[in-house]
């Protein structure tokens, strides 16, 4: 009979939490010390979540095989394109940076736009360059 190994087995293998939050119960993977990023995985399916440096939940997308889709949550949530989905309100202001990489996994990339009316434009896409997922969100592209 097993007690204590499985349960600490079961406990290892739960999934993190708090996919939303400013502060989720999970490790910061961005490539840019200026954006925090967020991944959870459940069914297949990877979720990526955008917070700026103060932690406030800009957006997120979900991902698997290829195929990517907005989620309704933060801030900029209307701001964010995937390859299959526009921006649901694409701002007309123009950009006052260029798009920095904030995630890179090897398979999906995220950049953060911040537009001159205060917002931030996010955008999820297949990665151009394939690399380590630690080499990417450590050392970026």
């Amino acid at each position: 009979m097993c007690v204590f190994g499985c349960a600490s087995e079961a406990w290892a293998a739960q999934p993190a939490t708090g996919l939303g939050q400013s502060a989720p119960n999970t490790s910061d993977v961005s490539t840019n010390p200026n954006w925090h990023v967020y991944v959870f995985a459940i069914g297949g399916v990877r979720y990526i979540q955008v917070n700026d440096v103060s932690g406030h939940v800009l957006g997120a997308v979900g991902t698997a095989s290829g195929q990517y889709i907005t989620l309704p949550i933060g801030a900029f949530s209307q701001q964010v394109a995937t390859p299959q989905q526009a921006p649901a309100a694409p701002s007309s202001a123009s950009p006052t940076a260029a798009p920095t990489t904030v995630y890179n996994d090897g398979a999906t990339t995220v950049t953060a736009t911040p537009l001159a009316d205060g917002t931030t434009a996010l955008t999820a896409a297949q990665s151009a360059l394939a690399c380590d997922p630690v080499d990417c969100n450590l050392k970026g592209p």
